[in-house]
């Protein structure tokens, strides 16, 4: 039986990596940050079938204590301050997770269990202002964010000890994978929430920001597959893990609200365009300018072929079938608690 160490397990990916591991027959840990109140999050399921081990990214003893205890064989460091906009309110704290706390996990490895297999969850914001289309392993890095920068600290600092202390450490550069365990925060949960909610009656209107980002979207369950596979590799290497297919904020808008029956026009143009509802006429979606980001990513589009190639990995969930699984989940959740037929 394999050992697996999963940071950040509470989490949309940490949840589906943890079922992944399970099915697998891992005896699954999970790094788990105290609070006031206990709360599993998206392993709440799971929670009687995995060790859960308090610590923090911040604090180097409390990962290599984790690491005695769990004795990984696979360590996964999913854990980050996750919020793009978020880094720009609080850059020290998501410098000292996103970067520095990858340090500490290097180091805890380094010096406890030099034998383990380590993933580290790099990020498609670390190209930003992107240097060529599509983006791949050798694409020039360009972050656009406090996330971004500190993310990409968390790339290199990974790469320099494997390179330093001959480990087994090795990124994962995942472009936006989303789920129904997306937090409402990020904009694709946002807009499939908002769907449910108007189509449901109990929400007026949907603001947001630039509508023309373009991105490359795929499910997260497809995307922790392309992690472990990481880890099965004789040697570590760096992979670009996307669906080779980018769209734009408003298209996702336009499939969420289609799935629930409501055809939106699309009128104006910046931050005057609005979605119409065609059989009401009415106004259902605004651009707000207090969501722009301060430093704007465009376009982001992944070339995952080395990951393909050399992992064997492919994507499974299409870009519709996302959008689709998301808007049902939350129309399902809002109608369970209005108490009225799914």
């Amino acid at each position: 039986m394999k050992t697996a160490l999963i940071t950040g397990i509470t989490g949309q990916d940490g949840s589906y990596l943890t079922e992944l591991l399970l099915e697998k027959g891992y005896k699954v840990y999970g790094l788990f940050r105290r609070k006031s109140k206990r709360d599993f999050g998206n392993v709440e399921h799971l929670k009687n079938e995995i060790e859960l081990i308090y610590g923090d990214m911040t604090d180097y003893i409390s990962l290599a204590n984790a690491l005695k205890i769990s004795k990984p064989d696979e360590i996964y460091n999913l854990a980050a301050q996750s919020f793009v906009a978020t880094s720009w309110q609080q850059p020290i704290s998501t410098t000292q997770i996103n970067a520095l706390g990858v340090m500490n996990i290097l180091e805890a490895l380094r010096i406890v269990k030099p034998d383990a297999k380590l993933y580290q969850a790099s990020t498609s914001e670390m190209f930003g202002f992107v240097r060529e289309i599509p983006q791949r392993e050798t694409t020039p890095f360009y972050p656009r964010s406090p996330y971004g920068v500190a993310k990409l600290y968390g790339h290199w600092i990974t790469k320099n000890y494997r390179e330093s202390y001959d480990i087994f450490a090795c990124s994962g550069i995942l472009f936006n994978h989303e789920s129904e365990r997306r937090g409402k925060e990020f904009v694709t949960r946002k807009i499939t929430e908002a769907a449910a909610k108007i189509k449901l009656g109990i929400q007026e209107k949907l603001e947001l920001g630039n509508l023309d980002a373009k991105r490359d979207w795929g499910h997260a369950k497809d995307y922790v597959k392309a992690m472990w596979l990481m880890l099965q590799q004789k040697s570590p290497e760096d992979y670009v893990v996307a669906t080779g297919e980018t769209h734009k904020v408003r298209e996702f808008v336009t499939i969420a609200f289609k799935h629930v029956d409501i055809d939106i026009e699309w009128i104006g143009k910046g931050i005057e365009e609005r979605g119409i509802d065609k059989k009401t006429g009415k106004e259902i979606v605004k651009v707000n300018p207090k969501y722009f980001r301060p430093a704007e990513v465009d376009i982001l589009l992944g070339d995952p072929s080395k990951a393909e190639k050399e992992l064997g990995w492919k994507r499974k969930i299409s870009f519709e079938e996302l959008i689709k699984r998301m808007v049902d989940w939350d129309y399902k959740i809002i109608s369970n608690e209005l108490g009225v037929g799914a």
